[in-house]
């Protein structure tokens, strides 16, 4: 068997470390170069802030905008008296021949609308002529009875149906209102007014058309023959066709009678 060593022989000696001392102020000092000291004319500049840059700013840009407004242009020199006249006078000229064009081409343009409007008239009045509607003869008393009827057809209310405007399926055609609790019906105030007999009108000129005529429908040519063209006026029903209408008309102007509704579809 092999020899066995001591542990104490077979371990190896450990390294030791080195400690490296740190130089002392002294040496320090002794090794930097001696700093400049500054003179005793320069003074010491602190750094501006950004306020205090942003002011400086400020107060060179409101310098800058004083300078320019404080300039003044040099004034143009004078131009004489001639030179003025003549640009004067040129300008006149120019002036005078813009207007004269400009007249002759209203002129001919006034010319040419004139013309053109003469002929329309010409023509419209060779294709209808207006004639006076005819007009009944009445009595002074009819005459004073249609001056009262526009009187108080003026001042009558518009009679509406009870609740139209809360409805739309009601409609403002007027219906009697029967309502057991009805406030129309009873008068209540604020409510709408009823028709009543003494909104009614003279029974001499009720029914008649404005004018004074009484109207008298028609159907047919041959209804014609029973009207007076004194106090009786045609009115052509919404039926009748556009040919058998024109030959209405043509026998209305025949008889001397008033059409109130011509040239209607």
């Amino acid at each position: 068997m092999p020899e066995q060593k001591d542990s104490h022989e077979s371990e190896k000696p450990r390294p030791k470390k080195v400690v490296k001392s740190k130089p002392s102020k002294e040496l320090k000092s002794a090794a930097a170069p001696a700093a400049k000291k500054p003179s005793a004319g320069v003074k010491k500049v602190k750094a501006k802030s950004k306020k205090e840059r942003v002011k400086a700013r400020q107060a060179a840009l409101r310098k800058s905008k004083k300078v320019k407004k404080g300039v003044v242009k040099a004034k143009p020199k004078p131009k004489s008296e001639k030179k003025v006249a003549k640009e004067v006078e040129a300008k006149k000229k120019k002036v005078k021949k813009k207007d004269e064009e400009e007249l002759e081409g209203e002129v001919e343009e006034e010319e040419e609308e004139v013309e053109i409007i003469d002929e329309e008239e010409e023509e419209e009045e060779e294709e209808e002529e207006y004639t006076v509607k005819q007009k009944p003869k009445l009595t002074k008393s009819e005459k004073n009875l249609l001056r009262i009827r526009r009187e108080r057809k003026s001042k009558e209310p518009t009679f509406r149906r009870q609740e139209w405007f809360r409805y739309k399926r009601l409609g403002e055609s007027y219906r009697k209102p029967r309502g057991l609790h009805s406030k129309m019906r009873k008068n209540v105030k604020y409510r709408p007014k009823m028709a009543r007999i003494g909104y009614g009108t003279p029974v001499e000129v009720r029914g008649r058309h404005p004018s004074g005529f009484e109207e008298v429908l028609v159907h047919r040519p041959r209804d014609l023959e029973t009207i007076d063209p004194k106090s009786q006026a045609a009115r052509i029903a919404h039926k009748v066709g556009t040919r058998k209408r024109i030959a209405i008309e043509d026998k209305a102007d025949e008889l001397g009678i008033r059409i109130l509704n011509r040239g209607s579809a």
